[in-house]
């Protein structure tokens, strides 16, 4: 290019030269000079075009330099942004494998809760089907009921807590008798109070339940308190709930957002342009020369006809021929112009897009740091979760303790109330013994005391009246009568009546205890 501008200014000095020529010399003949007019103007337009060329060459190599350089920060930001991501990812899994982590420690306590419970409510309806007999809790007096008084100020019966059964509430104590009281007024007794418990047999429907002794007020407040606070810890971990999806989704918006980055730097399709324009810009300087060398041929020409040489028809001909080329060249020429602007224009284009795809890294650079700041408080808010999770974990299971303790004390009371049961029956076996052994002796002593009577009175008849009335006072006395009676400061034992089907009931009850717990209950013996 830069040799044919020279060459373009060396030829309009000559061409100035000739218009002078022309001004002074006498007229020529008017074809010689149309095509010296056409050879002038086509090479004047032809370097213009070159001219442009030349320049937008230029402006093209200085705009590729920034494509390449735009175009290396564009890959530079995308991967940071790229790098920010996958920290962003790692914060957002770090959230959510702690989530799960709490979740499943939430799962397992949900799973001890349901184990727990389910235990309860078993021995509750365990509790619930087990008959208590009316004499075990109703008496004229509180001092000879097993239960206690069951009875407020109100006259309203107040059902005492299983704790409260081994306590002062449920002494468990005797009827007191007068210990002066004979064995057969002992004896009429047990009779008359047999009679009476036949007398006091109702319904069964009406009787009450190891259950009702139970305050099932304060079991619902335990089992309220500890759903309240399960639902506070579902509170608290509501708060992280949305994190880790916020921070996925918010990940796969910047990564739509960043621009496509071909996986080649733009360095080989710049070299292509850049040496497309140069072959254009070779062949542009081609086609330039060769107008300057026409053009030169006309300008003699013409000097030669003003001279006063002729030219044959044939020089006259090829003349205008080659003038009759010059539209082509020239069309060639602008063809080689666009395309050097269509290359121009490309480069610019891909500049744009780049200063478009850098602006567009930048928000997402200031985006990011606003995510990171949102991300720190994500984090803070996520410790103080964990923290607070821990602390009414704590308390939840400080609960199951509690609902644990109730178990195994209606466990224990249950099983306190079979061995009653079985104590009772006991007892009562050892009392009809005693009774019998007792009420033998008494048979036993009356009736040697009848003999003794009627040997003595036999004596006294056939020999008292031959002996004086002074000897042996004694022998006139009646054998001494005798009484079988309980020991001084004793009373009599108070047994309920048990029926034969809660005896049974309760052997079941022990028998299935000892079979599930092996050595729980000791080596008792039913």
């Amino acid at each position: 290019m830069k040799r044919s501008v020279t060459c373009g200014a060396a030829d309009d000095a000559s061409e100035s030269h000739d218009d002078c020529q022309l001004m002074s010399s006498p007229p020529a003949q008017p074809p010689l000079v149309s095509l010296v007019l056409q050879s002038k103007k086509a090479l004047q337009n032809g370097e213009q075009l070159c001219s442009r060329a030349h320049a937008v060459s230029n402006t093209s190599a200085n705009i590729s330099i920034d494509v390449v350089a735009l175009d290396a920060k564009v890959r530079w930001v995308t991967e940071a942004v790229g790098e920010q991501l996958k920290l962003v990812a790692i914060v957002a899994k770090s959230i959510e494998e702690k989530r799960a982590y709490l979740e499943k420690q939430v799962q397992e306590w949900d799973k001890l809760r349901v184990k727990h419970s389910d235990a309860l409510d078993n021995v509750l309806e365990s509790l619930g089907s087990q008959l208590v007999p009316p004499d075990f809790h109703q008496s004229t007096s509180a001092d000879s009921s097993l239960f206690g008084s069951q009875l407020s100020d109100g006259g309203q019966e107040q059902y005492s807590d299983p704790r409260k059964i081994n306590g002062s509430g449920g002494t468990i104590s005797a009827v007191s008798h007068s210990p002066s009281s004979t064995l057969r007024f002992g004896l009429r007794n047990g009779n008359n109070a047999k009679q009476c418990e036949k007398e006091k047999e109702t319904d069964k429907r009406s009787w009450k339940t190891l259950r009702d002794f139970v305050d099932d007020q304060a079991i619902e407040d335990a089992l309220e308190t500890m759903e309240n606070d399960r639902l506070g810890l579902d509170y608290i971990l509501s708060k992280t709930d949305e994190y880790p999806e916020t921070l996925t989704t918010t990940i796969t918006s910047i990564q739509d957002s960043l621009p496509e980055i071909s996986p080649d730097p733009p360095m080989k399709f710049v070299e292509e342009i850049l040496a497309a324009q140069d072959v254009i810009i070779t062949s542009m300087a081609a086609h330039l020369e060769s107008l300057t060398s026409h053009y030169g041929q006309m300008a003699n020409a013409l000097r030669e006809s003003e001279a006063g040489e002729a030219f044959s028809e044939e020089d006259l001909h090829d003349m205008n021929r080659d003038t009759n080329e010059l539209p082509a060249i020239m069309a060639e020429l602008e063809e080689s112009a666009d395309a050097i602007d269509e290359h121009h224009e490309k480069l610019q284009a891909t500049r744009k897009m780049s200063d478009i795809h850098l602006s567009l890294l930048i928000h997402t650079l200031d985006d990011l740091d606003e995510l990171g700041n949102i991300m720190v408080e994500m984090l803070q808010t996520q410790e103080e979760v964990e923290v607070k999770c821990e602390e009414e974990l704590n308390g939840l299971h400080n609960h199951l303790l509690t609902i644990e303790h109730l178990h195994n004390r209606f466990v224990s009371y249950q099983t306190a109330f079979n061995k009653l049961i079985l104590e009772l029956a006991r007892r009562r076996q050892y009392r009809e013994a005693a009774e019998n052994i007792a009420r033998g002796m008494a048979s036993q002593l009356e009736s040697m005391t009848e003999e003794e009577n009627h040997v003595r009175s036999l004596f006294n008849a056939e020999y008292g009246a031959h002996l004086p009335e002074d000897i042996c006072l004694c022998v006139g006395n009646a054998p001494t009568r005798w009484e079988v009676v309980p020991r001084s400061g004793d009373a009599l034992d108070f047994l309920p009546v048990i029926d034969s089907d809660l005896i049974t009931q309760a052997k079941d009850h022990i028998q299935a205890e000892l079979e599930g717990s092996p050595g729980a209950l000791g080596a008792e013996s039913m």
